[in-house]
């Protein structure tokens, strides 16, 4: 068993492990050995469970020997991101308040992993209660970008997204609700996928005490892995109802609107006055754009179907009320607004979200950056609010990092991240496929189509 094995993807792991080229003990102890000698000057995997995975590890490789049933993700070894319940592992969210915390079972996403045959083994870093676009938190420090440990891996699910990168697990699930799965995957350089809202279940949330209950507006439970290919798999694992809802309802996504690539038409929106992006982020976006118009899709510069400063307006509102949980009572009564002024706004997004649906009668998909730029320095300064980046050579607020992937989250749309290059300093950046509402099997396969036309996943010179 080769080191380069760790860098696979979970679809080439789970078939050697079935094929028996390899057995599922034997992966777990690659991702451990390198865990101990990676992880150090990462930080991204915080919490190990070594002994219960070693024994789950034998008894999955028990059973494909036995030649018994095997699940699509069987013998697996994973890390599952700090701010996801796994029971009987400590889960944080990244907060002193749930510094010893242990939930007494798996949030119902897990739950599904391992009903596929997944062995989870360790929990990864995220900021605290996931509220930052990098990742670190009292408990457990920095997580440092695999591609330059000077910069961040973005955030909230940046211990997840650097884990992929460095080959330190098959997969990962993330959260997302500001961009926390697209935003990490961007800058290290592997894939995420925000699913339609609604599809995958997010209870065992972790974004305050007794969290996880019920569902926040937004936020999605999303695969990070390093195909799209990954995704794809993953998703078919984790979609479907809640178990209070699965009595009467199933979940059965279309498949993609086209079998050719050639047949697919796609809208570029890749800068915006409202926005500016960094000019070697969109000369690397529109080499994507220009390489599916190569392999024969209908690419052109799209009409927008809204105005990019109101879509971010809604999202700062609705975004606050949704993540308002998080905070202290007092702040949280502060930024979450009446219940008046959220029905409002979310009748608003409702229109929104039907000029969405008009304009993907005109397109399949959307391409449009993740960030206004690449992996950044670790700041620590303040808050969100508080810091600033650089853009083209002029200071901005941090925050805008946040502007184009909440363009798409406010409505609910799917959303593939896939790594398109890397920037003059050896930087990745990824690209949003934007898809209709409920297909996301069509950004995935644009996304797959994507990644090979422009190389996908590159394991990092750490790994």
């Amino acid at each position: 068993m080769g080191e380069s094995m760790a860098t696979w993807t979970a679809g080439a792991l789970a078939r050697a492990i079935r094929e028996r080229e390899v057995s599922s003990r034997e992966l777990l102890d690659l991702y451990l050995q390198r865990v101990d000698r990676i992880n150090p000057s990462l930080n991204a995997v915080v919490t190990l469970d070594a002994d219960r995975a070693k024994k789950e590890a034998d008894a999955a490789d028990d059973l494909t020997v036995r030649g018994g049933a095997l699940g699509p993700l069987h013998g697996l070894p994973i890390t599952v991101k700090d701010a996801i319940e796994v029971g009987g592992m400590r889960s944080t969210g990244g907060a002193t308040a749930l510094t010893d915390h242990v939930p007494a079972a798996d949030a119902p996403a897990v739950a599904r992993l391992r009903q596929a045959g997944a062995i989870v083994y360790g929990k990864t870093n995220v900021p605290e209660w996931s509220g930052d676009i990098q990742t670190f938190n009292p408990i457990f420090g920095t997580t440092n970008n695999p591609w330059d440990r000077t910069r961040t891996t973005g955030g909230s699910s940046g211990g997840a997204a650097a884990a992929v990168s460095a080959g330190l697990t098959s997969f990962e699930i993330g959260t997302d609700i500001g961009g926390s799965v697209r935003i990490p995957s961007s800058f290290c350089g592997v894939c995420g996928h925000k699913p339609s809202f609604g599809i995958v279940s997010q209870r065992g949330y972790l974004d305050r005490v007794g969290g996880g209950v019920i569902d926040a507006d937004i936020n999605v439970f999303g695969p990070i892995a390093r195909s799209p290919e990954d995704l794809d798999l993953l998703l078919g694992v984790l979609a479907g109802p809640d178990s209070e809802d699965a009595t009467a309802w199933t979940l059965e996504l279309p498949p993609p609107r086209h079998d050719a690539l050639g047949d697919y038409r796609v809208g570029l929106w890749l800068d915006d006055p409202a926005c500016e992006v960094d000019s070697e982020v969109v000369a690397l976006l529109s080499g994507a754009g220009a390489a599916l118009e190569g392999a024969g899709a209908k690419v052109a510069e799209a009409r927008r179907p809204v105005e990019l400063a109101a879509a971010v307006e809604l999202f700062n509102t609705l975004i606050l009320a949704a993540i308002s949980v998080s905070a202290p009572l007092e702040v949280g009564d502060a930024i979450s607004g009446t219940h008046r002024a959220w029905l409002d706004r979310h009748q608003d997004r409702t229109l929104m979200r039907r000029r969405w649906a008009e304009w993907f009668r005109e397109y399949d998909v959307l391409l449009c950056p993740v960030t206004p730029m690449p992996a950044f320095p670790h700041d620590h300064h303040g808050t969100i609010g508080d810091r600033s980046v650089v853009i083209n050579g002029r200071s901005r607020h941090q925050i805008d990092a946040l502007t184009w992937t909440g363009l798409v989250g406010t409505v609910y749309l799917p959303s593939t991240v896939v790594p398109v290059g890397l920037t003059s300093v050896g930087l990745p950046v990824g690209v949003q496929v934007v898809g209709p509402y409920l297909e996301d099997r069509t950004s995935l396969f644009v996304g797959a189509r994507l990644a090979e036309l422009t190389g996908g996943y590159v394991p990092p010179p750490i790994a």
